[in-house]
């Protein structure tokens, strides 16, 4: 029998890694504790809920290719020309588009390391190369970034607050680096966990932008708003970025049912916010709780908290996960925990005060 002939792929596949969904933890007496992927413990509002039942009637039916109530809904929520939103399937949807439309081999795409573990995916498949700059103090080195800026960059990630470590980068420190970058270079404020910040230093993307062409600003539906299951996102830029980007959107990417969803959440954004403070309030009581424990955790500005623990990573991931406690653990990094619901926090900080009396012993 001849030797078997299998199908030609990109090359590139052969070193490519591809992204790897965090895996559900379950104790021995069946509990499980999702806090690995920074999803919202709380599901859709009423008002919510009722839109996306009304949609799903018309599911038969295509949805609005070009997203006209979402776009009017954001445009007004936001006070930005419509003309300068596009929109996709969740904020990782809206940054593909970007990158399709700025990267080709040949070039490069530039962003801090660790950060938010998509990057480097979307960036290998375009052939372009991703260039990477330590984090330092678990924060943008934009110092740093600025200078490995060369003629061959072609768009910047900056991840604010920064995922997995919940740090942030100053309005100051900001337009600093966007005075140091070539006007032809398109830098990405992905602000994915933006509303929950509270330090009113955080530079803001959506105040900025005006004045800056080639700066682009990142939200989402699937955090602070709990659509984390139906994927919508958007990016508000200058009209010439955010037709770029359209242009290499994929079609009917943003379905009817998340469209009506993410009109209706635009509309309750009072009722979600109130939900976002309780998560903020849960962020400072489990923060204050693993210091008083002696844990290392830097100020986080997310609905997330960042463990550099080192060595130790997988021991306490799996420590986490024999309670039924999933986290999200960097081998030899570091652990991120969500924040959820106060029980889900408290099973949590179970584990985390288990763990450090255990080492000491």
């Amino acid at each position: 029998m001849p030797d078997e002939i299998t199908p030609r792929f990109r090359s590139m596949l052969d070193r490519f890694v591809a992204f790897k969904a965090a895996k559900v933890a379950t104790s021995p007496d069946g509990r499980s504790f999702g806090l690995a992927s920074n999803e919202s413990p709380n599901g859709p509002l009423p008002s919510v809920l009722e839109a996306i039942n009304q949609a799903a009637l018309q599911a038969n039916r295509y949805p609005d290719f070009n997203c006209t109530a979402l776009i009017e809904a954001i445009s007004a929520t936001f006070k930005v020309p419509a003309e300068h939103v596009a929109v996709g399937c969740g904020s990782v949807g809206v940054t593909k588009m970007l990158v399709e439309a700025v990267a080709e081999p040949g070039t490069e795409v530039l962003f801090a390391w660790r950060s938010f573990e998509v990057y480097p995916v979307l960036v290998g498949l375009t052939g372009a190369t991703a260039v990477t700059v330590p984090l330092k103090d678990e924060r943008h080195d934009l110092e740093a970034m600025a200078d490995a800026v060369t003629e061959r960059t072609r768009l910047i990630l900056i991840c604010n607050p920064n995922n997995p470590t919940g740090t942030v980068v100053g309005r100051a420190e900001f337009e600093a680096f966007l005075d140091r970058v070539p006007a032809d270079c398109l830098v990405v404020l992905d602000e994915a966990y933006g509303e929950y910040v509270r330090d009113d230093d955080v530079a803001d993307g959506l105040e900025l932008y005006r004045d800056r062409p080639n700066l682009v600003v990142l939200r989402t539906f699937s955090k602070a708003y709990g659509l984390a299951s139906l994927r919508a996102g958007f990016m508000v830029a200058h009209p010439v970025v955010a037709e770029a980007a359209r242009k290499t959107a994929l079609s009917f990417a943003v379905n009817g049912v998340v469209q009506a969803a993410a009109v209706a959440s635009l509309a309750a954004t009072d009722e979600l916010l109130a939900r976002v403070a309780d998560t903020v309030k849960e962020r400072e009581r489990v923060r204050d709780t693993l210091l008083s424990c002696d844990w290392t955790v830097p100020s986080s500005e997310a609905n997330f908290l960042w463990l550099p623990l080192g060595e130790p990573t997988a021991e306490f991931a799996a420590a986490c996960e024999a309670q039924g406690v999933a986290v999200r653990a960097f081998p030899d990094e570091g652990v991120r925990v969500s924040i959820g619901s106060p029980d889900e926090n408290d099973a949590f900080l179970a584990v985390a005060r288990a763990f450090t009396t255990g080492r000491r012993a």
